[in-house]
């Protein structure tokens, strides 16, 4: 028995675990725990599989209350581990609110995540830039008022098109290139934030926007272990259904092909099915 986890008991874990008493978790950043780290990772065994070591459990794991829940919804728990909680990241690090006007760069599970977050916190109006009509349904059905099927300049210069040559006032950068983050910024209107939180490679931050049109950047590593119980409540209770996202499903004897459906562009989110021993 760890703290209030019993055996059986039903469980969601963020992608990294924490201990929940360094001085970095207590100020609201488990994901940059000091003794945490990630499945998979420097030696720590991986996420996937029949079983899983999850360090600091009593601190890491999140208890699900009820039972018999619908598939549903728990494919919608499963999305909080990661890619819900790292779209929730994005608008809250973007600083979206009530009745703002966003944008959000990328329609994978995490863009798609990012605009039922920015939904969520009363958004009213959601520009999803997508060139992919099942991702746009998607986009769509979380919330989005708009689809921009563009990238590069004539993205840029559709946005600022619908919003009188100002840009955005929250632009949620959720791929990771150089380009996602430059569209991010150009669409970005002066005095707002851009929330970055793709993995970025080849990425450059274009300092001269960050200091003379007053735009700024936050992001990083979603701390996922402080967002899952805000979140939690709003999936039981049918609110949000971040589990849409995932369209492809697979074994752990599959778990390549999963991989590879999203690797080229086929599935959204792959969900893998394991069988307890």
């Amino acid at each position: 028995m760890w703290g209030d986890l019993r055996p059986g008991d039903l469980v969601v874990t963020p992608f990294t675990y924490s201990d929940g008493t360094c001085v970095l978790c207590r100020a609201g950043w488990p994901s940059n725990c000091l003794h945490g780290g990630g499945y998979g990772n420097h030696g720590m065994d991986g996420g996937q599989g029949e079983a899983v070591r999850v360090p600091f459990a009593d601190a890491t794991l999140v208890k699900v209350p009820g039972t018999r829940h619908s598939d549903a919804t728990l494919r919608s728990i499963l999305a909080l581990s990661d890619v819900a909680c790292t779209g929730h990241h994005a608008a809250v690090s973007g600083g979206v609110g009530p009745g703002m006007t966003v944008a959000v760069v990328g329609d994978g599970a995490v863009g798609l995540s990012a605009v039922l977050a920015a939904q969520r916190l009363g958004a009213a109006r959601i520009i999803a830039l997508s060139r992919n009509p099942a991702r746009q349904a998607v986009a769509r059905e979380f919330g989005a008022t708009d689809i921009v099927a563009a990238r590069g300049d004539e993205a840029i210069e559709a946005v600022r098109d619908m919003t009188d040559g100002l840009g955005v006032e929250a632009a949620l950068e959720c791929v990771g290139t150089g380009d996602s983050m430059a569209t991010a910024f150009a669409i970005a209107r002066s005095g707002s934030v851009v929330g970055a939180v793709g993995a970025p490679h080849g990425v450059e931050v274009p300092i001269d926007t960050v200091i003379f049109r007053n735009v700024g950047l936050r992001g990083g590593v979603a701390p996922a272990r402080k967002y899952i119980p805000e979140l939690l409540p709003d999936v039981l209770a049918g609110r949000i259904n971040p589990g849409r996202v995932f369209d492809f499903e697979a074994d752990l004897e599959q778990i390549s092909d999963a991989y590879a459906a999203m690797d080229e562009r086929r599935a959204i989110k792959s969900l893998v099915r394991v069988a307890a021993s």
